[in-house]
């Protein structure tokens, strides 16, 4: 019996597959359970039509993803920090700070999560954040710590 997947099954098969299992395994367990619904060609289609829609609004985030890089390449985030002699920071600067001071400046939002800054900011000057927006799309924005 053919069977699309609902829910991921250890051993049998990931959500939206379409396998061919035992009638007794799919009647007794996968379809009483709602692991798992019949492929009848109504089934087909219908998962069809979620793949379709799950492609297209991967694309339009990976669009907006590309949109969002082109703005954070551009833009310079000014940070002011007490510094001691030598140019280094009593304290450094975070991320979760980076994030609300963009928030704060230039009105756009990014997950502190997604900044891959190896470790916080400790000196003054001009620092580059990478930050993942996308598998796909990284930006890079530049940071300027100054001297309170």
């Amino acid at each position: 019996m053919k069977v699309i997947f609902t829910q991921d099954v250890k051993g049998k098969g990931k959500k939206g597959e379409v396998k061919e299992v035992s009638p007794g395994y799919a009647q007794n367990f996968l379809l009483k359970n709602n692991l798992a619904v019949e492929a009848t060609p109504q089934n087909l289609a219908r998962l069809e039509g979620q793949k379709k829609r799950a492609q297209k609004d991967a694309a339009e985030e990976l669009k907006e993803a590309q949109q969002l890089k082109a703005v954070l390449d551009e833009t310079t985030v000014e940070m002011k920090a007490k510094s001691g002699e030598g140019g280094r920071l009593f304290g450094s600067i975070t991320t979760k700070q980076i994030a609300e001071a963009l928030k704060k400046q230039k009105d756009i939002k990014v997950d502190r999560r997604k900044m891959e800054l190896p470790d916080a900011i400790r000196a003054l000057g001009y620092t580059n954040v990478p930050i993942k927006l996308h598998p796909e799309v990284t930006a890079t924005m530049k940071v300027h710590v100054t001297e309170e």
